[in-house]
């Protein structure tokens, strides 16, 4: 039976990440990148498709979990008949060692069990293992085509396609197993001094978590969301993936099974909204470099998403060989919907420029030329259907969300120039924003119901048209804006979750159906917050924080019949919704959206400045 995926640990050393259970299995990592291939894949299968198991021989041994303070230093606390151990897991932020797990002894003698199954290639390939380094340094080395792993610390023998050995450790004694990767043409790196490794990730996530500003509610959830949002972000190229697994389940046993291990502009764009909102301003500088340099110079070929460093080719494609999480295939990497038009990533992109701008970032030679020509994209595309904010695999449609953003990126670009000095064409972009709005008002509204509509001449709803009030197009209290809340709350409410729209009414091209989406209930609580409705939005804030598993992570979507997490895991825009849906508790307003409802600079009528 799968491992449930609340009861996975992430380590990240923001260039990757691993997942950790429970029990204290490794069962996904990927090295060196989010996005490549992995060493171990049990959680899209079994131990046979790679894992690290490191726990008690005692098979009655229970586990209390904590990460320490405001990092992603995990602290397992075994409690054995034999005694009490510790496991502490991390991956370093330096450069040549990857994992590092100690086993520390509390009470007693407890004797841990090493299950050691390297499975590189998404458990296509066989590495070559061999033994090097004698007495009391032993090391495993396992070599598959360009990956290569040492592992240190214990000494292991081979079992079948296992390697396996046992640590034993007293009160005050320890030992520490390493895992690093390199370039299998390279020789492998050095030991590591562990103590010196653990003192600098421990210090390096206590500098960067001191710098978060905050103090209104929900205050522990809101610094792990943002800790999850910092360990999604590449170091070095300042990529934001939007989740560090591939295939884990929308549907349990299903097929909406995709690989997030990817830089979406909508999603990255939110997250740095989320950051700018709370003192950050260095990430979203290096994330603005990354986006210059993965749209590069022509702007006519942005796409909806990249790699890690901008690689523009992300080819879907399954693995028949892995059977599933729980079961559900296919599993795929890549995605397809890189080669898919949505309407409303540029419009992510400029108002999160806009949140930068406001904050105090200043335009580079080359940042505003960049936003200039995207406004050139939108003006080109301005008026072509697309497939919207879920990636609809269908026909490509005129989604209300999708035609509001264009509004939004439009309208940014105007006040841009008007409110920052920049140059462009302010009265033109007006035009195309005002003409905009009026075919919104006119098509995207239902005539007899008065609530805004998923796509035009369909009169179904969907939870993204929540984010209208938040990018400005309407007032949080506007009648259409209060009467979608109700379509809502009618239609597409489960079990006191959002779901995201209605997959038997939509035409998603998917077969199947989905979990409650936990990002649109933290923007139906922003909603209940701006228009007053306090006690439901503390009530489904409850709800939705009582999901988070007992480390405070939060997976795409949730089951409320189970009490299962389910999709990847964790989840940035799950955990950036979170932050500002606390904020709107608190009374912080996210994007300066109640200025802008309030129609002071083009949130009003048709032709409004």
């Amino acid at each position: 039976m799968a491992v449930p995926i609340e009861e996975y640990a992430l380590l990240s050393n923001c260039r990757a990440a691993t997942l950790v259970s429970r029990e204290g299995s490794m069962d996904w990592l990927c090295l060196p990148r989010f996005d490549s291939a992995s060493l171990f894949g049990a959680i899209l299968g079994d131990e046979r498709h790679g894992r690290w198991m490191l726990r008690p021989a005692d098979p009655a041994a229970r586990a209390e979990r904590a990460y320490d303070g405001d990092s992603f230093t995990l602290r397992t606390r075994w409690t054995s008949a034999a005694g009490v151990a510790e496991v502490i897991d991390v991956m370093p932020c330096d450069d040549d060692t990857d994992i590092v797990r100690r086993v520390r002894g509390v009470s007693g003698r407890v004797e841990f069990e090493v299950d050691l199954r390297i499975r590189p290639d998404y458990a296509r390939a066989m590495p070559w293992m061999r033994q090097v380094g004698t007495g009391e340094h032993p090391a495993l080395v396992a070599i598959a085509g360009p990956d290569a792993l040492v592992i240190r610390g214990a000494r292991l023998h081979a079992e079948g396609f296992a390697h396996r050995g046992v640590v034993t450790v007293s009160p005050g004694e320890h030992v520490d197993l390493t895992l690093a990767w390199f370039a299998s043409h390279r020789a492998a790196p050095p030991p590591c001094d562990v103590d010196a490794v653990l003192a600098r990730t421990a210090r390096w996530w206590s500098d960067w978590s001191a710098g978060i500003d905050h103090s209104g509610p929900r205050h522990v959830e809101v610094v792990r969301s943002l800790l999850v949002l910092r360990a999604l972000s590449h170091e070095e190229t300042g990529g934001i993936v939007a989740a560090p697994t591939t295939s884990l389940p929308e549907q349990f046993g299903g097929a909406r099974n995709w690989d997030y291990r990817y830089v979406w502009l909508r999603d990255a764009s939110l997250t740095i909204e989320a950051l700018v909102a709370h003192g950050f301003t260095a990430e979203v500088q290096q994330w603005r470099g990354w986006l210059l340099r993965a749209i590069a110079g022509d702007a006519s070929d942005v796409q909806i998403m990249y790699g890690v460093a901008g690689e523009r080719d992300l080819a879907e494609r399954t693995l028949p060989h892995l059977p599933g999480y729980g079961g559900a295939a296919p599993v795929r990497v890549g995605n397809a919907a890189a080669l898919q038009f949505q309407a409303d990533v540029v419009g992510e992109v400029m108002v999160a420029l806009e949140a930068a701008r406001m904050a105090g970032l200043e335009e580079t030679d080359f940042s505003w030329p960049l936003q200039r020509a995207l406004l050139d994209f939108v003006e080109a595309h301005i008026d072509e259907p697309d497939q919207g904010i879920w990636e609809m695999r269908g026909d490509p449609r005129m989604f209300t969300y999708s035609r509001v953003m264009v509004w939004a990126a439009l309208d940014r670009g105007v006040r841009a120039v008007r409110e920052h000095g920049c140059d462009g064409p302010d009265a033109h972009w007006a035009r195309l924003r005002d003409r905009v709005r009026a075919e919104v008002e006119a098509h995207g509204v239902d005539a007899e119901r008065g609530h805004f509509v998923q796509s035009y001449g369909a009169g179904e709803v969907d939870a993204s048209l929540l984010l209208l009030p938040l990018v400005g197009f309407c007032a949080p209290d506007d009648p259409r804006m209060l009467a979608t809340v109700a379509a809502i709350e009618r239609d597409l409410m489960r079990g006191g979750f959002v779901v995201r729209y209605r997959t038997d009414a939509a035409g998603d091209g998917v077969l199947g159906s989905e979990q409650t989406f936990l990002a649109c209930s933290f923007w139906l609580v922003e909603q209940y917050a701006a228009t007053g409705r306090l006690a439901d939005a503390e009530a489904l804030m409850d709800r939705l924080c009582d999901a988070a598993n007992d480390l405070g992570l939060l997976a795409e979507e949730y089951d409320p019949a189970t009490g299962r997490q389910a999709g990847n895991a964790p989840q940035a825009l799950t955990h950036l919704a979170l932050v500002r849906a606390a904020d709107a508790l608190g009374g912080r307003v996210g994007r300066g959206a109640h200025r802008r409802a309030a129609g002071e600079t083009g949130g009003g009528p048709a032709g409004a400045v």
